[in-house]
């Protein structure tokens, strides 16, 4: 989208940049409101159930079944590349096997929740160390005198010159690669000391995956060609086997295992989202519930394994991420307009981190363009993204608003859950008293109350 190698890193970089942004907004709301849910927690908390389902709405129906997707498609692409090297890999077999490891993964995440985050440590370290053989590669190459591409004059030469429509969407494609920043968050309430941890890891996080995104992209630049890049169906097994002759298997093998820590973790803070929903009473109660020994949201696990499945079957990649990119953004930009409207709402609320005005401020200014000009360049994928989110206002007042329902709705509805209790062994987490007698506050000094109380 961008039209030339050059203004493609620009946009590496600015997008890491905004990211950075986002992210000191988000480490201000979670150690202020210390609750799990993310995005969704904060909207409800701030702007009310509406507004805090509709995000919820949103984010289960489409944004992350098609992220899932979108990775699992990546796992599948560069899994099957070395069987199909002269070939785009079948469709179906795609599929088959993404859904297969989808099913994996889903299966691990229902057994235990330490196996699951052993799983994204491991994985996350081998990414780092396949970006890492990527840019060691490439640097080589540019020590060697392989870069004429990335000179000033040949980078910015356009073949086309771009809209502000297209720059806007290689912003969104940008945005759905940094994607996963505000995922801390979705997990506070099981993160150890969130005061400390929570800004900590946003700090270290988003600076290093900017430099090894751009680096990698540099690296990648310095050995092939635009057209070469962007006709590559896997760009990291083109960039191996022009670079790395015998070894060149290294990197499909380093993709796939990569793309397998992100469905792990896109499938852990996905079902905790449904969790947050269910315990709000935004989605059915049986969401709401764990396994009675392993303490893990299996119901929830298994809505987002199924929604997944069917966004699989059904979407092309491309625009699969322009559809979750779009509204990812909206949401990002309601939360941290709340985050302002909170600063207003309660102004001596206790904040442990207090990120300068000029943050959010810059922030929204961006968003307010981006969106703007992709609704101008892509009206469609933008619109029925809307239509798709406002879709849960029916839903909402309905399910949710509408609390006389006729007698045998409810009947239904314990129904399913009792049969949903039985096939999945969950209850509903145990509470613990200590916990109601010195719950967790946050102290809104104008009133001498906390906010739990408050709302009570």
């Amino acid at each position: 989208h961008s039209g030339s190698v050059g203004l493609a890193l620009v946009v590496w970089v600015l997008g890491g940049c905004i990211a950075a942004l986002g992210s000191l907004c988000y480490a201000e709301l979670g150690v202020t409101i210390p609750k799990s849910g993310g995005d969704y927690s904060y909207v409800t908390e701030i702007f009310g159930g509406l507004m805090g389902f509709l995000l919820l709405w949103s984010a289960v129906l489409i944004m992350y079944p098609t992220t899932l997707a979108v990775i699992a498609l990546t796992f599948s692409s560069y899994v099957l590349q070395p069987v199909f090297p002269n070939c785009v890999p079948p469709y179906m077999a795609t599929r088959m096997l993404s859904a297969t490891c989808l099913l994996l993964l889903t299966w691990v995440n229902c057994s235990s929740v330490r196996m699951a985050t052993r799983i994204q440590d491991v994985f996350t370290v081998g990414k780092l160390m396949a970006l890492g053989l990527i840019i060691m590669v490439g640097m080589v190459q540019i020590f060697n005198g392989n870069y004429e591409a990335l000179t000033p004059q040949v980078a910015f030469s356009l073949d086309r010159t771009p809209s502000v429509g297209q720059i806007a969407l290689a912003f969104l494609q940008a945005s759905f690669a940094f994607s996963g920043w505000n995922f801390l968050n979705y997990v506070t309430e099981e993160v150890v000391e969130p005061r400390r941890n929570l800004p900590r890891a946003i700090y270290i996080s988003i600076p290093l995956v900017t430099f090894v995104y751009t680096l990698t992209n540099i690296a990648y630049f310095s050995s092939m060609s635009p057209e070469e890049l962007l006709s590559s169906n896997a760009v990291a097994v083109t960039f191996g086997e022009k670079l790395l002759g015998m070894f060149s298997v290294i990197m499909p093998i380093s993709v796939a295992l990569s793309t397998f820590g992100g469905i792990n973790g896109y499938l852990f803070t996905s079902s905790r989202l449904c969790f947050s929903g269910a315990r709000e009473g935004h989605l059915p109660s049986l969401l709401a519930m764990i396994h009675y020994k392993n303490c893990t949201p299996i119901p929830a696990l298994l809505v987002c394994c199924t929604a997944t499945i069917v966004i699989l079957c059904i979407g092309e990649t491309h625009n699969l991420i322009n559809y979750v990119s779009f509204i990812n953004y909206l949401s990002y930009g309601v939360t941290i307009a709340g985050l302002l409207y909170y600063r207003w709402k309660k102004p001596n609320l206790y904040r442990p981190i207090k990120v300068t005005l000029l943050v959010p401020v810059c922030y929204l200014m961006f968003w307010a363009l981006l969106l703007g000009f992709s609704l101008y360049s892509e009206p469609v994928v933008c619109g029925v993204g809307l239509v798709i989110m406002l879709t849960g206002v029916p839903v909402y007042f309905l399910g949710v608003h509408w609390k006389e329902k006729p007698k045998c709705i409810y009947s239904f509805i314990e129904r399913a859950t009792y049969v949903g209790q039985r096939l999945c062994f969950v209850v509903f987490p145990q509470i613990d008293p200590i916990e109601i007698a010195n719950p967790p506050e946050w102290t809104d000094r104008s009133s001498g109350r906390s906010s739990f109380s408050a709302n009570s």
